[in-house]
């Protein structure tokens, strides 16, 4: 709850009343983008009194916002780059997110930092570690993590009986944060939907409305059944990532911000592979690697290459995977094979571009610009900083209004789910009991829908059979698939098995073997015949080989033509370039 407010759903009812809002009535400022950036300026935006709606080409967080580390945290690599500002920054970002914004779906997780030379490491490695606790207190809060202790190799090999002895003479342990990536920007959506905002997936930006020099607007394709309309707002936001030059040629502009794409790849392995009790940290000749506790799996990450092929679905190829397990292998006295990698993701980082050729040392700090008249620019940054550039960019909307606009209020704004959290958990007994259900999903249900847990429970009531798991991933159940549809604005089957759950990554499979019994869930709330369930199931099947068949070529080049075999099911438009 929010306010006293029931979370606002998005379903299909609600996206064709937000559509029909947009096409009808003058706003404040539309923003374009549904990946973490987009929605934080959405949610800000309706929070300080603004009509707002927001417009994504595909599914929210498709992008970079669902293909990250999963990590909230401040950069401890940034601290050697003497970035002390971005880190202080990130790091009480992480503070109000642990414990006032969103509780329900940030939650601290632990790391050990193996040592590898005797003598000057360990008070080098000390004392930034010490320094990134001191940077971590944020005002009125306090740090939300455990600080950091200095281990022996037979201390850490107790916590971490999976590394090599051999490979590290002692440790450092300290604590991060880390969070469903692709939840999380859709609770903000719900948030910003619940405030006001109108909200629409797969509706795609395809031009832009001019009055003179100044930009009035935008012109918006429904993706869906091919309509366009268009939407009148004040300002624009073009919060669109590693597509923010595209959108900057879209309008005509000579742009101000120019963003470079950096690949990241990460794998997931089954926890049992692992043997650890804590998340791992290494240096690599060009940055970190983490090994991260997931639920009953390992995510391992990441890679930093750059990207100049296609932006929607960057491919992982058999050298980044590679790459990843030799690092790890390094440091593992059981080491990990291929057959072990359940999943493989690969994301693009919007770096700014700069006068490095490398992509690892670009800039991790944002800029917002004012191209034209009407439009504003938000590029850069990284997850856990989300609230400031959002903060910022709707700063600029404001210097663009002619209105008196209330300063920002997100730090003080719960996510819906939030509220009540803890005095749920503390009752999860109680619920399991009252419910049917075992404690252990009653927990699993928290942890991803917070306060929401009513409304699964509520589907759960008047359908006993959404309380069973689906047969092929039964970490999930059957009701959070008609959930993700009926509340949570999925479109399609892919929607919900990448997104909405994790099932895509999270087993061997990688969906497809419950692809046919999740499309015959959705049919109902997304009205599909018989003849939709096919083709959601066919086009996923696809998606999923021809990500496992790039995943075998050696270059980029050969995996990206391979990925990009599989049909969308909903393709975005070429849109027509302005001069």
């Amino acid at each position: 709850m929010t306010s006293g407010r029931s979370a606002a759903r998005l379903g299909p009812a609600q996206r064709a009343e937000a559509l029909e809002r947009m096409a009808s009535e003058e706003l404040d400022v539309v923003v374009v983008g549904g990946g973490v950036v987009g929605a934080g300026i959405a949610l800000d935006a309706v929070t300080r009194g603004l009509d707002v709606a927001l417009v994504e080409a595909r599914d929210f967080a498709s992008g970079t916002s669902s293909r990250s580390s999963k990590l909230i945290h401040g950069g401890l690599r940034y601290l050697e780059q003497l970035n002390f500002e971005l880190v202080r920054e990130a790091l009480q970002e992480r503070a109000l997110l642990l414990q006032r914004i969103a509780p329900h779906l940030v939650r601290p997780v632990p790391f050990l930092f193996p040592m590898t030379h005797y003598g000057w490491e360990r008070p080098y490695v000390g004392a930034g570690v010490a320094l990134y606790d001191t940077l971590g207190f944020a005002t009125g809060l306090t740090r939300g993590v455990p600080g950091h202790r200095h281990l022996s190799r037979s201390r850490a090999l107790r916590l971490a009986p999976a590394l090599k002895k051999t490979a590290f003479t002692g440790a450092v342990q300290y604590w991060d944060a880390q969070v469903d990536d692709a939840r999380y920007v859709l609770t903000m959506l719900r948030t910003a939907a619940t405030y006001g905002a109108h909200i629409a997936p797969r509706a795609q930006v395809v031009g832009f409305l001019r009055e003179g020099e100044r930009v009035t607007g935008v012109r918006v394709r429904d993706l869906e059944c091919g309509e366009e309309f268009e939407v009148r707002a004040r300002q624009v936001v073009n919060a669109t990532g590693v597509w923010t030059d595209d959108i900057q040629e879209l309008v005509g502009g000579r742009g101000q911000i120019h963003v470079r794409a950096s690949k990241g790849i990460h794998l997931v392995v089954p926890r049992d592979r692992i043997h650890s009790l804590t998340g791992i940290i290494l240096r690599t000749e060009k940055s970190v690697l983490f090994v991260i506790p997931w639920g009953r799996h390992w995510i391992i990450g990441t890679t930093d290459t750059e990207w100049t092929l296609d932006k929607s679905h960057p491919a992982a190829s058999r050298a980044d995977i590679d790459y990843l397990l030799d690092h790890v292998n390094a440091v593992l006295s059981v080491p990990l094979t291929r057959d072990d990698v359940e999943g493989v993701y690969a994301g693009l980082r919007p770096l700014l571009s700069g006068e490095s050729d490398e992509t690892s040392k670009l800039s991790r700090e944002h800029v917002v610009a004012h191209p034209v008249p009407g439009l504003v620019m938000i590029a850069g940054g990284k997850y856990t900083t989300y609230r400031v550039m959002a903060r910022d960019a709707v700063d600029a909307v404001a210097h663009g209004l002619d209105q008196r606009v209330p300063r920002s209020c997100t730090d003080r704004i719960p996510l819906v789910g939030a509220e009540g959290y803890q005095a749920l958990w503390n009752s999860r007994h109680r619920i399991a009991q009252e419910s049917g259900l075992h404690v252990a999903r009653i927990e699993h249900l928290l942890q991803r829908y917070g306060g929401m847990i009513d409304e699964l429970l509520e589907l759960i009531e008047q359908d006993p059979s959404l309380g069973r798991p689906l047969a092929g991933a039964d970490d999930y159940l059957r009701a959070e698939i008609v959930y993700a549809a009926t509340h949570e604005g999925a479109r399609h089957l892919n929607d919900v098995l990448t997104r909405r759950t994790r099932i895509s990554i999270e087993t061997f499979h990688r969906g497809v073997a419950v692809a046919q019994e999740s499309a015959e869930l959705l049919a109902g709330p997304l009205d599909w015949d018989g003849e939709q369930v096919k083709r959601e199931v066919e086009y996923y099947t696809k998606r999923v080989e021809a990500e496992r068949r790039s995943q075998e070529q050696d270059s980029d080049h050969e995996a990206d033509a391979i990925r990009l075999g599989a049909p969308e099911i909903v393709p975005v438009v070429m849109p027509e370039h302005t001069s």
